[in-house]
């Protein structure tokens, strides 16, 4: 019995793939030249959000309420108790600073704000209009991008099995005018 005549089948297989692999990569830096694009400079280029500190995402735009899921993925009604505390618009400034509103555009509270620098927790420290601690609070953040940004709540802070996410997009609704 020959073992060695199933070694050359083998090599010559893997070199036929590798030889394959060389040639797919060289020929698709032709055609994108051909085309006129260039694969390198799109690859080397960061999206916006890669380029960004999450403080940065956060504060690049005015946020809507538009959402609310639960632990089970199931759609919550913005109307629902454990949800309608936190629909409105909400604004972050770069400077630390946020505002929000009711949908109607009454106050909603105004304060400090920070996110974490991996993106995962953002802090709130609510004040009145004296300046003075009404509360804080740390709630994380499921998804924080240019078009999304959404927090988790939960109704127990005993039972964190039970949650409900609320989802923030942009907008362009102006900040209310300060009273």
């Amino acid at each position: 019995m020959k073992l060695t005549t199933t070694k050359k089948p083998v090599t010559i297989a893997v070199s036929a793939l590798v030889a394959l692999g060389a040639l797919t990569a060289c020929s698709t830096g032709e055609a994108d030249a051909a085309a006129g694009s260039s694969s390198v400079a799109a690859e080397e280029a960061p999206a916006a959000d890669e380029a960004q500190t999450p403080s940065d995402v956060l504060a690049s735009t005015a946020w809507e309420t538009t959402g609310a899921t639960d632990a089970d993925g199931e759609d919550v009604a913005l109307d629902d108790e454990d949800v309608s505390a936190f629909v409105g618009w909400a604004y972050f400034d770069e400077d630390g600073t946020f505002a929000m509103y009711d949908l109607d555009d009454t106050p909603k509270m105004q304060g400090d704000w920070t996110v974490d620098e991996d993106g995962t927790t953002r802090h709130i420290v609510a004040k009145d209009d004296a300046g003075e601690v009404q509360f804080e609070r740390d709630s994380d953040i499921v998804t924080l991008t240019g078009e999304e940004f959404t927090y988790r709540v939960f109704p127990d802070p005993e039972d964190t099995a039970v949650y409900v996410d609320i989802v923030h997009t942009p907008t362009d609704h102006e900040e209310p005018a300060a009273s």
